[in-house]
């Protein structure tokens, strides 16, 4: 996948993914993966600066959990990252029916 394309959509795609249900950083990277089937494979290079980027927005915040005999950081959509992911999704069906449409001829 061009990593220009991804540029804009990164954001869109975490707060998403948070806003089924709150995750690890791990485990998002491995549910992109199998959820695209495979076309998006973030490295933790990419994904952890985005959520700190998404936490100093307050669209996320971070909270410390154990489950199975691990402490793992969790992360979880706040009600103003909700409202982005609204606004975001927005925009994305706006620019794609417009590309889509440009496309067709």
């Amino acid at each position: 996948m061009n990593k220009e394309l991804l540029k804009g959509t990164t954001e869109v795609m975490v707060l998403k993914m948070l806003a089924r249900e709150p995750m690890y950083g791990y485990g998002m990277i491995k549910n992109f993966e199998i959820m695209s089937k495979g076309t998006f494979k973030f490295k933790e290079g990419t994904l952890y600066p985005l959520l700190h980027s998404l936490e100093r927005k307050k669209y996320i915040e971070s909270f410390w959990d154990a489950k199975d005999g691990r402490k793992r950081k969790y992360y979880k959509i706040t009600d103003e990252g909700t409202k982005q992911l609204g606004v975001k999704k927005a925009e994305w069906v706006e620019f794609s029916q417009a590309l889509n449409g440009l496309l067709e001829f």
